[in-house]
């Protein structure tokens, strides 16, 4: 059977990251994430010797991964060459690492643009050694829903059809699915969702092209996007989407993931009828049995 069709253009992809690191690349969502993701790690009580940063769009990750874990080997997978570092510039969909060979994985804004998710996680599971985790977060489906409603309604009236503009971002059921797949333990998927605000639409336009978060679907419209089109989603967008003081609101679900490469000294959850202590005594309450049936 014939391999399926790439949904990304990846080498289109690297080419407008490049851009965008020359440009200057805004890291307002970035920062964020690092944030949350130094948090997450404050959770676990444990070091790591040795920790990949997988394809995050800037060493933002791989700063703070050093900071927190002075001891460890820091190693950091990069679309496009960078300065400093243990530096492997590779595809996080061929990652050219040995199985067993870290701690800890983490990846921020890089995965919902791989054209094989369960592939990579599948990879990254091989990498890490028994008892290593990964944490990373991707772009969810609710992502910039305020820019495709209002370009598809544009496009609906002005051209009368509706061509693919922003790609589409996976569910958090999807996501812990995939982990589970993968073959991670203990795996835990929970959403964040943040919302900017811009004076009108092309100011989150703007953003997104100097992220290079900009159209690289392989089935995107290959002809120029119309002036008028452009402009009656301007409208349709602040119509639907404005505040009471005019700005207009742009959505980023973040989706996170973690998981363990399972180990024997891991928790597991007891078999079905093993349980010593009722649910109703733990919380105080009367347990009601069925109508016309006993308690099973």
């Amino acid at each position: 059977m014939d391999a399926p069709a790439a949904l990304f253009d990846t080498p289109l992809a690297r080419r407008r990251l490049a851009r965008a690191a020359r440009r200057g690349y805004p890291g307002f969502l970035l920062d964020r994430l690092v944030e949350d993701l130094d948090d997450r790690l404050g959770a676990v009580l444990r070091s790591f010797v040795s920790v990949l940063d997988l394809a995050t769009p800037r060493p933002a990750a791989t700063r703070m991964l050093a900071a927190r874990y002075p001891a460890s080997r820091q190693v950091r997978l990069a679309a496009l060459p960078e300065p400093g570092g243990d530096l492997i510039v590779g595809d996080p969909e061929a990652l050219p690492l040995a199985t067993g060979s870290l701690d800890l994985a983490v990846s921020l804004l890089a995965l919902h643009a791989v054209n094989d998710l369960p592939g990579t996680l599948i990879q990254l599971r091989r990498a890490l050694r028994p008892d290593g985790l990964f944490v990373g977060c991707l772009l969810g489906g609710a992502t910039l829903t305020e820019l495709r409603q209002s370009f598809a309604q544009a496009e609906s009236e002005i051209e009368g059809g509706v061509s693919p503009r922003v790609a589409p971002f996976a569910a958090v059921r999807e996501a812990g699915a995939l982990l589970q797949r993968a073959g991670f333990a203990l795996p835990v998927a929970d959403t964040d969702t943040l919302t900017v605000r811009y004076a009108d639409p092309f100011g989150l336009m703007r953003d997104l092209r100097t992220m290079g978060m900009t159209n690289v679907l392989t089935e995107r419209r290959r002809t120029p996007l119309r002036r008028a089109t452009l402009l009656r989603m301007a409208e349709i967008y602040a119509e639907r989407f404005s505040d009471p003081d005019g700005r207009v609101r742009a959505t980023f679900e973040v989706l996170w993931l973690s998981g363990w490469v399972p180990h024997e000294t891991q928790q597991k959850p007891l078999r079905p009828g093993t349980a010593k202590t009722r649910l109703a005594d733990a919380l105080g309450t009367v347990e009601l049995k069925p109508e016309g049936g006993n308690t099973p």
